[in-house]
């Protein structure tokens, strides 16, 4: 794996090794059977810019470790922000009695072993940004400038920010595995303010990525977050009705993660999903499908194991609309008499795919092959219940006719159940976004229904 410039950590990833073997010594000598435990480093600079003058500047160095003892089945976790041989046994010992008062719990211990990942590759997922504070307010203050320059109506600002965020870790057990590795974040956004009085709207737009190389240039996040705040301006209310709706893509990324949650460990062996024993059942249309691809090189989601040393793997988590496979972790896999699926801590670069989908398919394609319906730009509020897959957010966007805008729209309730929802997904668009974890373009659903005025 790569290896870190000395000088950007206080620790090295021989340093982190060295803590996690005497770590988990230290656990044995108490009388645990097992144990595993991580250590983590992370520096960091985040700046943002209010109308060109400075608002915050911000630095962390942090660290931390935690460990988890077992006595036969039953586990105990206690973690410490120093690394002191002193308190690194004392919270050893914190956890191991606290092992000793809980429950037997049958689901409980170590992975397999031979689902470890023992040979890690190379994700590049470490990229060192060496700015400083000035350099990384005149970043923000650039796409801010940008976002003034778009018109005279953009009266105001929310200010935008600038963050690099460095980090490595070293994950290891008492079966003999032990590996880590450093990650970068890097962050650049923008969020301005159109129109004056009462007639107000804000909007914003980021990149983010592990290599500064990838994000967008600075002007071009202010002059679109700009852009999409203009377009906000002025917007009516909609009268109650169904019609199809179309969600752009970074919200669109909302509805792969409202699948994501339904069908990990946790929410089904509690029995608190909408898409219990779903596994081979057709949830989506046959055309759409998707990946789970834990090593592209460079993503966010990248991961050569999980936060337990389970190796992942490129996977179909749907295919031709069938659920093929669960995110589960060892004690929800255990739980449901499964296999860890290598998802402790989460999906990996997830890509929401549909076989009808074309290269001409960007958002005004979309538009028009939705005709008259709701392009939803923006959702608040929490109304997404993962038991009965009902689902209700307040929403602003754009009434669409004859595929193409007509004008903006705000105050509205858009409802439904992610069941039926999943089942009408239409059409995905050409005009990918990457958010996190999860990759897919705008998603077009058949019909919702719309609480208006």
């Amino acid at each position: 794996m790569k290896t870190v410039a000395s000088d950007c950590f206080s620790y090295s990833q021989a340093q982190l090794k060295e803590f996690s073997q005497t770590t988990l010594d230290h656990a044995r000598a108490c009388g645990a059977t097992d144990a595993a435990t991580e250590f983590s480093e992370s520096t960091g600079l985040s700046v943002t810019v209010r109308k060109g003058q400075t608002e915050t500047i911000e630095r962390n160095r942090d660290k931390g470790m935690g460990i988890t003892v077992f006595i036969g089945q039953r586990r105990g976790h206690a973690s410490t922000s120093d690394f002191s041989e002193q308190a690194l046994k004392a919270t050893v010992e914190a956890a191991y009695n606290i092992a000793r008062f809980t429950a037997e719990d049958n689901c409980a211990g170590l992975p397999d072993p031979t689902l470890l990942e023992h040979h890690p590759q190379d994700l590049d997922l470490f990229h060192r940004w060496d700015i400083d504070a000035p350099h990384a307010l005149s970043i923000a203050q650039r796409a801010e400038q940008a976002a003034f320059s778009v018109s005279p109506l953009i009266s105001n600002s929310d200010g935008a920010s600038v963050s690099t965020q460095h980090a490595h870790f070293i994950y290891a057990n008492s079966q003999g595995f032990s590996s880590g590795y450093p990650t970068s974040r890097h962050f650049i956004a923008c969020a301005p303010i159109a129109g004056t009085g009462t007639h107000m709207q804000r909007d914003d737009w980021y990149s983010s990525a592990r290599s500064p190389a990838m994000m967008a240039h600075p002007e071009n996040i202010g002059t679109y977050a700009a852009q999409r705040a203009l377009a906000r301006l002025h917007p009516r209310n909609l009268s109650t009705r169904k019609c199809p709706v179309l969600f752009e893509a970074p919200l669109a990324i909302g509805l792969l993660g409202a699948f994501v949650q339904a069908v990990s460990g946790g929410a089904l062996y509690r029995k608190s999903s909408f898409l219990l024993n779903s596994l081979g059942q057709a949830i989506f249309p046959e055309h759409i499908s998707i990946y789970e691809e834990p090593h592209q090189l460079g993503a966010m989601g990248s991961a050569p194991f999980d936060d337990e040393g389970v190796r992942t793997q490129r996977r179909d988590v749907v295919h031709n609309g069938i659920v093929q496979g669960y995110f589960l972790s060892t004690y929800s896999a255990r739980k449901l008499g499964m296999t860890s699926t290598g998802n402790a801590g989460g999906s990996h670069n997830l890509q929401l795919k549909s076989k009808l989908t074309q290269s001409s398919d960007d958002l005004c394609a979309m538009l028009k092959k939705m005709g008259t319906g709701l392009l939803v730009t923006d959702l608040m509020g929490q109304g997404v219940n993962y038991v009965t897959g009902d689902y209700s957010r307040g929403a602003s966007g754009y009434w669409v006719e004859h595929g193409k805008i007509a004008y903006p729209v705000e105050g509205i309730t858009i409802a439904g159940n992610l069941k039926q929802m999943f089942h009408q997904l239409a059409a995905i668009g050409n005009d990918i976004t990457t958010r996190g974890t999860k990759q897919t373009g705008s998603i077009l659903i058949e019909e919702m229904m719309i609480a208006g005025h």
